[in-house]
C-alpha cells in the first residue's frame, strides 16, 4: 500500500494537533511534518516534499494564498489542500487561482478532509460541497483579464462542451449523463482539454476559461 505524506499548515496548535489524528486514523497517510505560518510552511514543503500539503488561509507572516503562490513558484510538484473556516468569500476562487487542488472547510466531517487527500493525491480535484455553488457562481461574476491567458491549441467541439459543463460544476458522472457517454470518454475529454490549456487540473481549467472568455 502506497503511503501519502502530508504536511500541516495552521497557527493553532489544536487545529493541527486535531487534523493530525484525524489522519493517523488512514494507515495509507504519514503527517511528515507541520508550520505554523505560511512561509513556514513553504521551507518545509520544500524541504520535505510532501504529497499534500493542508494549507490554512488565514496565518500569520504569509497567508496560506501568497504561501500556495509561491510553493509552485519554487517548483513544488506535490499538491495543495486549503482548509479554512472562511467558506463563502473570494478567499476560494483566490486559492485555487494560486494553484490549489482543492478546498475543505475546517468543520467538515474527517473522511471527507482524508477523501479530499486522496483525491487531489490521485490526480483529481475537490471543493467542498458547501462551497462549491459559491465557486461557481462567484466565477460567473468576476470579470477577468483575458490577457492574462495565453494562447491555446483549439478545443474540438465536444471538448467545448465538456468545459462548459465543468465551468458549471458538474462532475464526470453528471456530464457523462448530460452528454450520454460513459465517464471514460469524459475522463478523456477532460484530460485532453487539461494539456491543451497548459493546466494542472480541472479547477484550473474552469477558472481558465472564465479568464480567457472560453467559459
Amino acid at each position: 500500500m502506497t503511503t501519502l505524506t502530508v504536511l500541516i499548515a495552521d497557527d493553532q496548535p489544536l487545529i493541527r494537533e486535531g487534523l493530525r489524528r484525524v489522519l493517523e486514523t488512514d494507515p495509507a497517510l504519514r503527517v511528515c511534518g507541520q508550520a505554523t505560518d505560511g512561509r513556514e510552511a513553504v521551507d518545509r514543503a520544500i524541504s520535505l516534499k510532501p504529497d499534500v500539503v493542508l494549507m490554512d488561509i488565514r496565518m500569520p507572516i504569509v497567508n496560506g494564498i501568497e504561501a500556495t503562490e509561491q510553493l509552485f513558484a519554487r517548483g513544488f510538484d506535490g499538491n495543495v489542500i486549503v482548509l479554512t473556516t472562511f467558506g463563502l468569500d473570494d478567499y476560494v476562487v483566490d486559492a485555487l487561482r494560486a494553484g490549489a487542488g482543492g478546498f475543505v472547510l475546517k468543520e467538515s466531517p474527517p473522511q471527507r478532509i482524508i477523501d479530499a487527500i486522496h483525491a487531489v493525491a490521485n490526480g483529481d480535484a475537490l471543493i467542498d460541497p458547501a462551497v462549491t455553488r459559491t465557486v461557481i457562481d462567484q466565477l460567473g461574476r468576476k470579470r477577468f483579464a483575458r490577457s492574462t491567458a495565453g494562447p491555446v491549441d483549439p478545443l474540438t467541439a465536444r471538448e467545448s462542451e465538456v468545459l462548459a459543463l465543468l465551468a458549471r460544476g458538474y462532475s464526470n458522472a453528471e456530464i457523462a449523463q448530460t452528454l450520454v457517454v460513459g465517464e471514460g470518454t469524459v475522463k478523456t475529454h477532460v484530460a485532453h482539454i487539461l494539456t491543451k490549456l497548459g493546466v494542472r487540473d480541472r479547477l484550473q481549467a474552469v477558472i481558465y476559461a472564465y479568464e480567457s472568455g472560453l467559459a
